[in-house]
C-alpha cells in the first residue's frame, strides 16, 4: 500500500511527495481508516515507527475551514522539545493548506503565546501544564476542539501531570473524538481511557517490548564511570561512523559529570540537555544536534521520548535505565524510517538486575562484547561509586526518672536564711533600755 491508496487530499498527497514519503508505516496505515471513521483509538507501537504521522494525517484530513480560526485539534505531548516537534511536522504536512498550528509549553513567554493564539490557531499542540494555564485565563477557547491527541500519556503520568490531565479532559466539549497514542500503557492510562475515553479501539503496530530489527544491541561489563569514560572515548576515536552519538545517563549530575570529562577532547562538537537546562539551550543543543554541528549530545530520559533528530547512528546507554521500557525508548531514537541503528549499553554490577528486567521485557539477551584490550582499567570511584560505610547505631538507655531522685538538692546553712520582717523599736529597746524617738526637724 501506498500514501495514494489512502484517503487522502491532494494538499496532503503533495506534501507527503515533497517529503520524500511514499508508503505508510504499520501503524500509519492500520490506524487511518479506524480514525476517519471517527471511533476513539488507543494506538500502540514503538518509538520510531511514525507514531506522529499516524495521527496527523487522518486528523489534518478531516479539518475544516473556519472563519473564526477556533482550535478543532489539540495535541498534548509531555515535553517542550516534543511540542517544536510535532509543531514543525504539522506545518510540513500542511505546506498545502491554509491552516495555522501553535505550539505552546511551560518556559516559553505565555504573553507571546497568548497573542499567537488571540490571532486564530486551528492545531494547538501543548504541554500540559502551559494548557491549563491558558484555558483558565481564557485565552485558549475549547468550544470548537473536535479532536483530542494525547501523545506518550505515560510518560506524562510518570512526569506527575494526572491532574492537569483530568481537569484539560473536564474542560473538552463531550462530543469529541478522543485519540491516545503511546509505546506502553499502564494499569493507569487503561483507567484513564476507562473514564473519558468512549470504547476506544485498541489497534497495535508490534508488542510492547519487542526490539526493533533494524537495531543492532550490544553490551559491555564496565565497573565503573571512569571506566565508561574511558571505553566511551576509545570507541568514538577508533569508529569515525560514529557520526551522530546520543548518550544516555541516569540523572543530570552524572549528565554535567560526563560533559566536564569530555568537552575537550570534543570542543564545539558535543552537548548536553536535561531539565536545569535554560529552554534557549536545550533547543539550541537540539539543533546543533540535528544539523551535525555537535557529533555527540548527552542526554537524561526525560527527552527520550520528545527528541526526534534524523540519522542517529548510535545510541549509548551510559547507565542501565531501571524502567526497562525506558530502554526501548531510549535505542529507539536510531534506527529510525528504516534505517539500521545500532545501540550500546555499559553495563556494571549494580546494573545486572534492571539488564534482566529489560531481557525480559524484549524476550532477547543483549550480547555482551569483550572490553578492548587495551583499554585503561580505572579504579578510582565516583562519591557515588564508592562503598557505603553503615554505622553500627548505640542506643543508650536514660534511667528512668523514678529512680534519680529530686533534681534539686538541700541548701546549705547559710542559705537556708529566711527574710522577716525586723521590728527597730524592740531592737532599739533591747539596745539601750530605753526606747529612741527621732527628734523633730528645726
Amino acid at each position: 500500500m501506498t500514501f495514494a491508496d489512502l484517503n487522502l487530499t491532494k494538499p496532503l498527497l503533495s506534501a507527503l511527495t515533497d517529503l520524500g514519503y511514499t508508503t505508510p508505516t504499520t501503524i500509519q496505515e492500520k490506524v487511518f481508516s479506524v480514525m476517519m471513521s471517527g471511533k476513539d483509538v488507543c494506538g500502540i507501537a514503538q518509538t520510531g515507527t511514525g507514531k506522529t504521522f499516524a495521527y496527523l494525517l487522518p486528523t489534518l484530513r478531516q479539518l475544516e475551514f473556519s472563519k473564526d480560526r477556533l482550535p478543532q485539534l489539540l495535541i498534548i505531548v509531555p515535553t517542550r522539545e516534543l511540542v517544536v516537534q510535532v509543531v514543525e511536522e504539522v506545518r510540513k504536512l500542511a505546506a498545502y493548506m491554509t491552516l495555522q498550528a501553535v505550539g505552546v509549553y511551560g518556559g516559553g513567554n505565555i504573553k507571546v503565546q497568548m497573542a499567537e493564539l488571540k490571532q486564530g490557531a486551528d492545531v494547538v499542540v501543548a504541554t500540559p501544564g502551559r494548557l491549563v494555564d491558558l484555558a483558565l485565563n481564557g485565552s485558549l477557547k475549547t468550544k470548537a476542539i473536535k479532536k483530542l491527541v494525547i501523545d506518550e500519556v505515560d510518560e506524562m503520568l510518570n512526569l506527575g501531570f494526572r491532574t492537569q490531565l483530568k481537569n484539560i479532559l473536564d474542560l473538552l466539549p463531550q462530543r469529541r473524538q478522543n485519540l491516545l497514542f503511546s509505546a506502553t500503557i499502564t494499569q493507569e492510562v487503561e483507567v484513564l481511557m476507562q473514564t473519558y475515553f468512549n470504547s476506544p479501539v485498541r489497534i497495535e503496530a508490534a508488542p510492547v517490548g519487542t526490539p526493533l530489527e533494524n537495531i543492532e544491541q550490544t553490551g559491555y561489563l564496565v565497573p565503573n564511570f571512569y571506566t565508561k569514560v574511558n571505553l566511551l572515548d576509545k570507541l568514538l576515536d577508533e569508529n569515525p561512523e560514529m557520526s551522530k552519538v546520543l548518550i544516555f545517563v541516569a540523572t543530570k549530575k552524572l549528565a554535567d559529570q560526563l560533559f566536564n570529562q569530555l568537552e575537550l577532547g570534543y570542543l564545539n562538537r558535543i552537548g548536553v540537555i536535561h531539565s536545569n537546562k535554560e529552554q534557549n539551550h536545550r533547543f539550541n543543543s537540539v539543533k546543533q544536534f540535528h544539523e551535525g554541528t555537535y557529533r555527540i549530545l548527552i542526554a537524561t530520559d526525560i527527552i527520550a521520548r520528545g527528541l526526534d533528530v534524523a540519522e542517529v547512528s548510535h545510541v549509548f546507554n551510559f547507565d542501565i535505565p531501571e524502567i526497562p521500557e525506558n530502554y526501548i525508548h531510549r535505542i529507539g531514537r536510531t534506527g529510525r524510517a528504516d534505517r539500521k541503528g545500532k545501540a550500546i549499553s555499559f553495563i556494571t554490577e549494580r546494573d545486572q538486575e534492571y539488564r534482566e528486567a529489560i531481557e525480559e521485557l524484549m524476550h532477547y539477551e543483549i550480547p555482551v562484547l569483550t572490553l578492548p584490550e587495551d583499554l585503561k582499567i580505572s579504579d578510582i570511584l565516583t562519591p557515588d561509586e564508592e562503598p557505603k560505610i553503615n554505622m553500627k547505631n548505640i542506643d543508650f538507655k536514660l534511667p528512668k526518672r523514678e529512680s534519680t531522685g529530686s533534681a534539686f538538692h538541700e541548701k546549705i546553712a547559710k542559705n537556708q536564711k529566711v527574710n522577716v520582717r525586723r521590728n527597730h523599736a524592740l531592737e532599739k529597746m533591747q539596745k539601750y533600755g530605753r526606747p529612741i524617738k527621732r527628734s523633730g526637724k528645726k
